[in-house]
């Protein structure tokens, strides 16, 4: 899938999330990247593949004065591309990846998250 299709299939899967959901969403940076800097994936996922990243302060955690720069959400077209078969499950990825890094946005724990 080429930049400008797979930048538009994350602009699909932001659209399609729930009204409730999306509508909570507020200051936050959609951005994709061709891959994870060496640091982040050493850290992150040493033996993996590094799909998406959540860059922030989940709300569960914000006082009433917080105010900073804006989330930020990194989704990464190579490792998601690796793990793929075809467009199709690239775009159902890239859903999967979104959703789970909003979740940590809202403050969910990597075990606490959908599947």
């Amino acid at each position: 899938m080429d930049e400008k299709s797979f930048d538009h299939a994350v602009k699909r899967a932001l659209r399609e999330l729930p009204d409730e959901f999306r509508k909570l969403i507020d200051n936050v940076e959609i951005d994709v990247r061709d891959e994870p800097d060496a640091e982040m994936k050493k850290k992150l996922a040493p033996r993996g593949e590094l799909l998406g990243l959540y860059q922030g302060v989940p709300l569960v955690q914000r006082g009433i004065y917080y105010s900073s720069m804006p989330d930020r959400v990194l989704l990464f077209r190579g490792p998601i591309h690796r793990i793929c078969r075809d467009q199709d499950e690239v775009v159902m990825q890239i859903k999967a990846t979104l959703i789970h890094e909003i979740g940590h946005y809202f403050g969910l724990k990597e075990n606490e998250m959908p599947r």
